[in-house]
């Protein structure tokens, strides 16, 4: 059966693409946001893109688990893009990357893998999941680490000299913001003994391995109430015991890595610097040659949804990355603290009226998605720039609301593709399971909230955008 879709992308009149000639009308364009909206109206679920049947375990397989990560989509359809729109050897890109999930799965398939995200902590997670380690050296190092730190810190506790000379020097930031989160003294004691020992080590890629384990526990052993997406502190909150939970998540991590390295073809584990970019650096500045790329599987920030920097914080003050929040959110795309200079030009239709319309409830959160659009679709640029002709771009984005405003991420992705050189290829509705991202809100705020506060679903459907370079 024809999809709506297919019928209207196809058939010659149609102001998504003409395909006599293979290149975009540009007729009116009230008549080619109409022909978006109606699509998007219509367009029936993909029961097949929802892998509701997957458990966490199957998701967090491998590498996968290493660290939690706002939004992260499953490995499972990054696989499934790969598979159907890229071959071995082809470049497969990622221009937010995130922790890596599309880099791992295209090692995996024995593709090159390409990413970028401005998020140092992206960048740090992304090298701990995507570069295999030898499994005895890893286990070696990692038994050795965790030795030295219960050693020292027993000696600290109860003053029993250990049996070998162990001279740790704790790493604790001098931040207020540390105490802040981290009021308890004992905890952030230990802390900076693992932090201080892992610092030690010498290899570059385990090093860079133990500091995601530390990553992934902060949250753990502040008092960051748990089960809230935005900075809250619980002050009943009982932290965790810092090295008992390194412990477990890095011997957790440890069998992750022999999965890797099992899974992952030799050739890309002996060519890894070959096969491997994954680079801290902006979006809109891709590492790769004009006409270079096969295949780009990525999940853009939501403008609504999260501010990274403000989930990232306390390893952003922990390792340095940052002396405050506000200094770390800068360059964040999407962040409503920052502001773009330029705000002409936005090649979407759907897109003005949504900020025209949100105008009306806030000038200030206006101006936060009129820069997040404007920004996207320079990223969305230098996609095109880096595409094979013929290469697709396989883009997951969910629609959402602010101050009772319908976002139309999706549709206006479309709009603005469409406008610089792109064709619709496949739109995809997926429904998301509700164990992937927070999935209430409040109707008043628009904003996420827990469950027994909120009086509707956000995210309950997110599109899988499968745009093809002309």
């Amino acid at each position: 059966m024809v999809t709506l879709l297919e019928e209207m992308t196809k058939k010659n009149n149609s102001l998504l693409l003409d395909t006599s000639s293979g290149n975009l009308l540009v007729a009116q364009t009230s008549s080619l946001q109409n022909d978006i909206l109606t699509i998007f109206n219509n367009l029936a679920e993909d029961p097949s893109w929802s892998f509701e049947n997957l458990s966490r375990k199957e998701t967090s397989y491998a590498t996968h688990g290493y660290h939690r990560y706002p939004a992260k989509f499953i490995p499972q359809l990054a696989r499934r893009c790969i598979e159907d729109y890229s071959a071995e050897n082809e470049i497969v890109c990622d221009p937010f990357m995130g922790c890596g999930t599309t880099l791992v799965e295209a090692l995996i398939a024995g593709r090159r893998a390409v990413g970028v995200d401005i998020n140092p902590i992206a960048w740090l997670i992304t090298i701990a999941k995507s570069v295999p380690i030898e499994p005895k050296k890893l286990k070696k190092e990692v038994d050795k680490l965790l030795s030295d730190i219960s050693a020292f810190i027993e000696f600290k506790k109860n003053r029993i000299k250990p049996l070998k000379e162990i001279n740790i020097r704790p790493v604790i930031p001098n931040n207020e913001r540390i105490k802040y989160w981290f009021p308890h003294e004992y905890i952030r004691e230990e802390l900076g003994i693992i932090l201080g020992r892992i610092n030690e080590i010498k290899d570059q890629d385990i090093r860079n391995f133990c500091l995601c384990a530390f990553s992934q526990i902060l949250k753990n052993c502040s008092v960051w109430l748990m089960k809230s997406v935005k900075p809250t502190r619980d002050l009943k909150k009982k932290p965790v015991d810092p090295f008992q939970a390194f412990k477990k998540h890095i011997n957790y991590m440890v069998k992750g890595n022999e999965e890797l390295f099992r899974l992952m073809p030799e050739h890309v584990k002996q060519n890894l610097k070959r096969y491997l970019i994954a680079e801290r650096r902006d979006a809109r500045d891709l590492p790769c040659k004009s006409d270079s790329v096969s295949l780009i599987v990525t999940s853009p920030p939501y403008v609504t949804s999260y501010e990274y920097a403000d989930l990232h914080q306390l390893t952003a003050l922990w390792l340095g990355y940052a002396k405050n929040v506000a200094e770390f959110r800068e360059g964040f795309i999407g962040s409503i603290y920052k502001r773009t200079s330029i705000h002409d030009g936005i090649k979407s239709e759907i897109a003005k009226g949504i900020i025209e319309e949100l105008e009306k409830k806030s000038k200030r959160e206006a101006e936060a998605v009129r820069d997040y659009f404007f920004e996207i679709q320079q990223c969305f640029e230098e996609m095109h720039r880096v595409l094979k002709p013929g290469g697709k771009a396989c883009i997951v984005i969910g629609n959402t609301e602010l101050k009772k405003v319908s976002i139309l991420n999706a549709e206006v992705f479309v709009e603005i593709m469409l406008n610089i050189g792109f064709r619709v290829h496949k739109i995809v509705k997926r429904r998301i399971p509700s164990k992937i991202l927070p999935s209430t809100r409040d109707s008043k705020t628009g904003r996420f909230t827990s469950n027994h506060k909120a009086d509707r679903l956000a995210y309950a459907y997110e599109y899988i955008l499968v745009m093809e370079k002309l």
